[in-house]
């Protein structure tokens, strides 16, 4: 497919913190790694989050399978439900490394945070997934069917 698309964003309700996105879609499966640091913070390694293996189900089409490969119980959720996401959304196998820290937020990682961040994530990861995705469906000749 392409080069691998890196790129950070603001993390919504936090003054100076960033989420760090590296994206890398393959012709049979999507990479994603994320974390956050803020400017003080940008230049000092972040620990290792939860790492998560999610694939469309043939039969269940609206529940994607996961696997664990890595746990840490703080990212573990959040890593699961979008690596579940974006299974079902691209229809093909999906690993997704998360190690995002919600601490420097407002409240600290409250629910409403983390399903801002949540939300965030989603919609910059999929407007950067659609046109690679659109590209790779589109037969040779150049006709949709």
């Amino acid at each position: 497919m392409e080069a691998p698309i890196q790129l950070s964003f603001p993390l919504p309700r936090s003054l100076d913190t960033r989420v760090y996105l590296h994206l890398t879609v393959k012709a049979k499966a999507v990479l994603l790694f994320l974390t956050t640091a803020s400017m003080e913070e940008a230049g000092s390694p972040t620990p290792l989050g939860s790492f998560v293996y999610a694939l469309p189900d043939r039969y269940n089409p609206s529940q994607p399978l996961s696997t664990a490969l890595c746990t840490v119980e703080p990212t573990l959720e959040f890593t699961t439900r979008l690596a579940k996401l974006l299974a079902r959304k691209t229809q093909l196998p999906t690993y997704v490394g998360n190690s995002i820290s919600l601490a420097s937020t407002g409240l600290g990682g409250t629910v409403e945070e983390e399903m801002d961040a949540f939300k965030k994530v989603v919609e910059v990861t999929l407007a950067n997934l659609k046109p690679i995705l659109e590209t790779a469906q589109t037969p040779s000749d150049g006709v949709r069917s």
